[in-house]
């Protein structure tokens, strides 16, 4: 296959950070940093802290002196404005990424690759047999001539979401390096647990003490995300009787077995790999047990919180109908929330989003905006008080051995950071209030 040509970037702003950030990048996703589902403190893997203590290191480096590390495993630093308050009020604006990876997939060891001026072609990559084909993953087709990063193949790369966490520190050094660049009061915060949905319960969010704030950690270019699923998890516990199987006739009764007929009486067409755009969801994520006990892990989603409830009754018909066929063995089905959609919150306070569409469009981008399907640490933080759309960070085919980015997208994030930093400067957002 002939070479290709390199892929222009965004923006002259977007290429000078391009070097920085992969550097950032590269160093970030070495630092295992899985979130553990089994964890019962926060953060859930001590890990967690190994990358924390990196970032306020970066931090202090940078010259923010109040840049520190919680109990809880959250990076906190303030950048200070470059506005005068005499010239009207200075808002605070918060900017945030989370540090954990998902524990879906290997994430130790991580050895990015990257590929310069991608061909087009098929990505061998040297471990697991893993394979990026643009036959499989049809938005590779789009970015022929970017220069790619991914794993080695044997572990997720973890762009979700330390590509976040890059673009925000190398769009703040930039800020930073250059005084004369208008902005807000930034407040930096990295968060652990995204991916179990745990750790922004302990955020302090009166002590963060901004107006608004933005996760990195969207997907394709341009993304700005003001919705997500409503989320709720669903654990199916069942008890059977075990028996020694040369006596069990009439006596077994195998939980192993009924948790297999509670997933295969699902509805096949109420999950993720059958449904797409706003249609909702269950997802059985974890089968465990033997024939004593057996625990059905699932995760019920849809943007109607009306239908998410269907769902889990759905989930309860379905355990009910399987046992009713066992009436020895026992089982109980525990719903509970995990994240609400952040819609309703972010429409209150329509500057946040307004003010990230400029910034997207002076980055030489048109602002697409889409609905998650799933949820960011921005539907925790918006409930409680803090509005948080999501922007793009370049990351794709995330919690698998397949995640790739692109240095391109990955700077225009940073780049648009930097614009956004302007924008909430403007007389139009400066003076913006939350009722």
């Amino acid at each position: 296959m002939a070479a290709a040509a390199p892929a222009p970037f965004t923006s002259p702003l977007a290429e000078s950070l391009a070097p920085e950030l992969l550097e950032r990048f590269d160093r970030y996703v070495r630092v295992g940093t899985q979130s553990d589902r089994d964890g019962s403190a926060t953060p859930s893997s001590a890990r967690q802290f190994d990358l924390g203590r990196v970032l306020v290191d970066d931090l202090l480096a940078l010259g923010i002196d109040d840049a520190r590390l919680d109990e809880h495993g959250f990076v906190y630093a303030t950048v200070p404005a470059t506005i005068a308050p005499a010239d009207g009020p200075v808002p605070v604006i918060g900017l945030i990424a989370h540090m954990d990876t998902s524990p879906d997939a290997p994430g130790d060891g991580v050895e990015p690759i990257v590929h310069r001026a991608y061909d087009g072609g098929r990505l061998e990559l040297p471990r697991g047999g893993t394979v990026l084909d643009p036959d499989e993953i049809v938005e590779l087709r789009d970015h022929v001539g970017h220069d790619l990063v991914t794993s080695s193949g044997d572990t997720l790369l973890g762009a979700d979401d330390k590509a976040g966490v890059a673009a925000i520190l190398t769009a703040v050094a930039h800020l930073l390096a250059n005084p004369e660049l208008p902005r807000p009061t930034l407040r930096l915060a990295f968060t652990p647990d995204e991916e179990i949905g745990t750790g922004v319960r302990s955020f302090d969010v009166e002590g963060f003490g901004a107006l608004c704030a933005y996760t990195v950690d969207g997907s394709e270019i341009g993304e700005l995300q003001d919705e997500t699923f409503s989320a709720t998890e669903g654990i199916v516990t069942i008890e059977g009787h075990e028996v020694h199987p040369g006596f069990a006739t009439g006596k077994l009764v195998n939980a192993a077995r009924l948790a297999a007929e509670v997933v295969a009486a699902l509805p096949a067409d109420l999950t993720p790999e059958r449904t797409s755009g706003r249609d909702g969801f269950i997802h059985v994520y974890e089968v465990q047990g033997g024939a004593s006990h057996a625990v059905v892990r699932t995760i019920l989603r849809d943007f109607d919180d009306e239908l998410l409830a269907a769902h889990g009754e759905v989930l309860r018909r379905t355990v009910d109908e399987v046992m009713a066929r066992e009436p020895r063995a026992r089982a109980t089905v525990e719903i509970t929330a995990q994240y609400p959609n952040m819609r309703t919150y972010v429409d209150a306070f329509p500057q946040v989003t307004d003010a990230a569409a400029l910034a997207i469009r002076a980055e030489g981008l048109e602002p697409l905006r889409t609905s998650i399907r799933g949820g960011t640490d921005g539907s925790q933080l918006s409930a409680m008080g803090l509005p948080t759309p999501n922007l793009f960070t370049g990351g794709h085919e995330f919690h698998s051995v397949r995640e790739w980015a692109s240095v391109q997208e990955m700077a225009a994030a940073a780049a648009t950071l930097v614009r956004l930093a302007e924008v909430w400067t403007t007389p139009e957002f400066r003076g913006a209030t939350r009722g």
